[in-house]
């Protein structure tokens, strides 16, 4: 008889052979997730140009320049995730399932032609709740709360507060963040 240890053991090496050395970096997903993302991706050739696991329901453009904190952008259902002008994302950032993080707009004379603009930054113990949306250059500062679906259009860099509504507007000031 397999004891679960033993169970758990073979899947993490079976997500080693996925993911490499990186699978180090996503210990806050599960030995059995990381094996099922690892196949979709991998395998099936769902979203196989996303270095990180992804769900095969998010879509995620250039993920070469984005970097990531902790956790792993696009693990929950339905994400999209713009990365062509880049997205810095720190550590501890937990995003929602169906959060859409756009970081390139196209001129309103010609939509041919994409606007460079500086990158979008997420500081440290965000929460990005469930269909929110970020457009291109906002700044959100450390211990930030987008609520269910609001749309940040500007920058909120003092952090310690939760935005909410469209356009997202401060509603309630924060304690800095106590967790690890």
């Amino acid at each position: 008889m397999i004891t679960k240890r033993e169970v758990k053991g073979i899947f993490f090496y079976l997500s080693f052979l996925f993911w490499g050395r990186r699978v180090y970096q996503f210990q806050h997903l599960s030995g059995r997730v990381l094996l099922a993302r690892g196949i979709v991706q991998k395998i099936f050739r769902i979203n196989a140009h996303v270095p990180w696991p992804v769900h095969f329901t998010t879509q995620v453009l250039c993920p070469e320049k984005i970097e990531i904190g902790s956790r792993t952008p696009g693990g929950a259902m339905g994400c999209f995730i713009d990365g062509r002008n880049g997205i810095k994302i720190g550590h501890n950032v937990w995003i929602g399932p169906r959060v859409t993080i756009i970081s390139q707009d196209h001129e309103n004379d010609n939509f041919n032609n994409y606007k460079i603009e500086d990158p979008i930054s997420i500081g440290s113990n965000c929460i990005l709740c469930t269909n929110a949306i970020i457009l291109p250059s906002v700044k959100l500062g450390e211990h930030t709360i987008v609520a269910a679906g609001a749309i940040v259009t500007r920058s909120f860099p003092e952090g310690n507060v939760i935005l909410a509504g469209n356009p997202a507007k401060v509603v309630r000031k924060l304690k800095s963040y106590s967790g690890k």
